[in-house]
């Protein structure tokens, strides 16, 4: 039977628990994009997503002795707190297995609502089989998340509210994809009132089962899904939801992390809000979009799917939004090991703005440096990493090298493999200090201009924490009758520190 998706949309029971969200102008990314890019702010929703649209319609429709005996559902966090949220408003018991990946913040939100928690299995999939499980043994009302016309009638709303807030022609709407019920609701509406509007799906690049089954001509199964975006962590997509998308999304485009991470960037700095990573796939599409099609001066619309992030994660994001924008190069930089080579090479690297340095000695010949530079765009790295290689300084450029920002970037150092001529391990004269430079640029020159050239580094690490200084920590070989001039140094220099060489943690671990 062909299903009316107009008029459920136009029929759907959402804001007894939903509000119809703004369509807000993101002044800095329509200015950086040349595109007028407007959000669709569905983190502004009581259960901060667009999940409870979707809950609430399917919910609110069932016969009442269906409510009586309860509901159960299967989520990754969004759908869980919509139906409990509906549980509460209609009465009834609610029970929800979610994957033992979710983050904790989602978990405590649908217990807070007083619905029942089962953790089970690592992805979505996972706790979809314990949820259909437990729906036969328990006699429950399944709930599905996406894979139900009521479920995608409620989602519809939201095109329906889009094409109410502009007048102006909108070129695109942009919508994350994890099984589909988000973006089949809303081209379902859009596609029948305005059909010239592209309506475009995100996924991320380890977790693009929609995309993989639209250009397989069928519903394809993941073998592993990528848990970053855990909003969307799907192994296989709904039958219905494929059906919508093949018949009526434009395209889909795929992400990767750091992509993400600056979309919440971005996002923030137009709204001061914080997404939570699959609620900023829509931008992050949109983005890669201009950028391939060179399109300026079009209506982008992004729907921003949610917001129920982990604080803790927001460390990672920080550090990885400056390279999904192309504005920080991660290289690795060989130098001879001489005093001097050090000042050479940031001299090189000019007034650029140092977000991480990380170095230790380890070979007599040459020293490895871990950098990280501030940049405009990918074409400056590419010029910056060509004058390095002009000056015989040999880099390599790690920014799209997913170990080396995982891991090698909190890794470089260790002890010193040298040994002193008595045989003692270890490296001669060397004394550590930590100090706080003025977060600006020629901060380090000027502490490398002071030093005297024939003072050798032996250690140097550095990481900006986003302060008004930096903390760098600063290994010097000085031999013991140059301690005089050294403390001069130092006291000329202005800059707080403290000594660190009897640190026990030096001591283990770098000395």
């Amino acid at each position: 039977m062909q299903i009316d998706y107009l008029e459920r949309i136009l029929k759907a029971r959402v804001y007894d628990v939903a509000i119809e969200t703004p369509l807000e102008y993101a002044s800095n990314l329509s200015a950086r994009m040349d595109n007028s890019v407007m959000l669709k702010r569905e983190d502004m929703q009581p259960v901060f997503s667009f999940k409870l649209r979707g809950a609430y319609n399917k919910m609110a429709q069932l016969p009442a002795t269906a409510l009586k005996r309860g509901v159960i559902a299967s989520s990754a966090g969004n759908h869980a707190q919509g139906v409990a949220l509906a549980a509460q408003k209609l009465g009834c018991k609610a029970l929800i297995v979610m994957p033992i990946t979710t983050p904790r913040i989602k978990v405590d939100a649908v217990i807070a609502r007083g619905a029942e928690v089962l953790l089970h299995g690592d992805s979505y999939s996972d706790a979809y089989q314990e949820a259909r499980r437990q729906e036969k043994r328990r006699r429950l009302a399944f709930v599905h998340p996406y894979d139900d016309p009521e479920v995608i009638a409620g989602q519809g709303t939201i095109g329906m509210e889009i094409l109410r807030q502009t007048n102006r022609p909108i070129h695109a709407v942009f919508a994350a994809i994890g099984g589909g019920g988000l973006i089949s609701g809303i081209a379902s509406y859009v596609k029948r009132l305005q059909p010239e509007i592209r309506v475009i799906g995100v996924q991320p690049v380890d977790a693009d089962c929609m995309a993989r089954s639209l250009k397989a001509g069928r519903r394809v199964t993941l073998d592993h899904v990528g848990l970053f975006a855990d909003g969307v962590a799907v192994k296989q997509v709904g039958e219905e939801t494929f059906r919508l998308c093949r018949a009526l999304v434009d395209e889909i485009i795929l992400v990767d992390t750091d992509e993400i991470c600056a979309a919440i960037k971005d996002v923030f700095e137009d709204t001061r809000s914080i997404l939570e990573p699959a609620g900023a796939l829509s931008i992050a599409g949109a983005k890669a979009y201009a950028e391939r099609t060179g399109i300026r001066g079009a209506k982008l619309v992004a729907v921003l799917s949610g917001a129920n992030t982990n604080f803790d994660r927001l460390r990672f994001v920080a550090e990885r939004a400056e390279v999904g924008e192309h504005r920080e190069a991660i290289l690795a930089v060989t130098i001879p090991e001489r005093p001097g080579s050090f000042k050479k090479f940031c001299a090189t690297l000019g007034s650029r703005s140092i977000t991480e340095f990380n170095y230790r000695i380890g070979d007599p010949d040459e020293a490895h440096v871990f950098v990280g530079v501030e940049v405009q765009d990918r074409a400056e790295t590419v010029r910056m990493v060509k004058t390095l290689v002009r000056h015989g300084l040999k880099t390599v450029d790690l920014s799209d090298n997913e170990m080396a920002k995982l891991h090698v970037r909190h890794m470089v150092g260790g002890h010193a493999p040298l040994v002193q001529k008595n045989g003692i391990s270890g490296v001669p004269d060397e004394l550590l200090y930590r100090f706080e430079f003025p977060e600006r640029p020629g901060a380090l020159m000027r502490f490398l201009d002071h030093m005297r050239t024939d003072w050798n580094i032996s250690l140097f690490h550095y990481r900006n924490h986003g302060a008004d200084y930096g903390r760098v920590l600063v290994g010097m070989q000085v031999p013991r009758g140059e301690m005089r001039q050294f403390r001069q140094f130092v006291a000329a220099l202005g800059y707080p520190c403290i000594d660190e060489s009897r640190n026990p943690a030096y001591r283990l671990f770098l000395g």
